[in-house]
């Protein structure tokens, strides 16, 4: 079975341009593992990662070392693309923006929010890994600011959010809360009581779209659908610290622009 990606509608009707948040569908991995297991970070076999990858990249009509991903760190930090990498030599950042054809951006996520962005007119894309942390610390901003770096327009971006942790199911602590609040005490509209005392559920899609349109993106999209609650087709850390399970793996969120015709 081939890998069978959720699409943003937005995106999707962005000429030249193919993204794809991919799920556990379609992989070779086993065990802890199943499916489509695109992380290099987990203690799944190479062999099956490099597998899963190349499948993610024929998805994508890409060769498999043109679907890049990074070192991701959780910061701020967005870096352009002009040329593949090589593994060992991945940039120790959170976004990213290429206006290449034929390189695909992909990210790497297991309930943090994945970002995919593209100016169709300006011909410029980007992805971005957005935790809370790197969210809180501008990671969407600084992919934008990337982008424009290539000729795109802010005002033009179409972003989607795709699969993360719902609120629901994202207990937080205090120090988060303050974390985020002292940022823009506005923010506690993404905050509702848990039923544990001094803890928080957290709206991280909506605080990423909230700062997305805040940095002036023109369209902002959130695909609704939460990895924790659907071991089925996602990966998630939470569910595995949870479950006391050894490792975890990661789904990928990838978008190549396309050549032109």
């Amino acid at each position: 079975m081939p890998p069978r990606p959720i699409t943003a509608p937005a995106l999707a009707d962005c000429a030249g341009i193919d993204h794809g948040f991919f799920t556990r569908a379609g992989g070779v991995s086993t065990g802890l593992y199943r499916g489509l297991n695109c992380g290099p970070g987990s203690n799944d076999a190479p062999s099956a990662v490099a597998a899963n990858r190349a499948r993610v990249a024929g998805a994508l009509a890409v060769a498999p070392d043109h679907l890049l991903s990074m070192y991701q760190v959780h910061s701020a930090k967005a870096v352009r693309v002009t040329a593949p990498w090589a593994d060992a030599a991945r940039p120790h950042a959170d976004g990213m923006a290429t206006a290449t054809p034929g390189i695909a951006l992909g990210i790497l996520t297991a309930d943090c929010a994945p970002v995919l962005l593209a100016d169709a007119k300006a011909r410029v894309i980007g992805a971005a890994h957005a935790g809370w942390r790197g969210a809180v610390a501008g990671v969407a901003e600084a992919t934008l600011t990337a982008m424009e770096a290539l000729g795109a327009n802010r005002q033009a971006v179409i972003a989607a959010i795709g699969p993360t942790i719902s609120q629901a199911n994202y207990e937080v602590g205090g120090d988060l809360r303050r974390e985020v609040l002292a940022h823009d005490g506005g923010n506690t509209t993404f905050f509702v009581p848990s039923k544990r005392t001094g803890h928080w559920q957290f709206d991280l899609p909506a605080y990423v779209a909230h700062r997305l349109h805040a940095a002036g993106a023109g369209t902002v999209r959130i695909v609704a659908t939460c990895t924790y609650a659907d071991a089925e087709r996602f990966f998630s850390f939470r569910r595995t610290t949870h479950h006391k399970e050894r490792d975890y793996g990661r789904q990928i969120s990838a978008i190549k622009l396309a050549p032109p015709p």
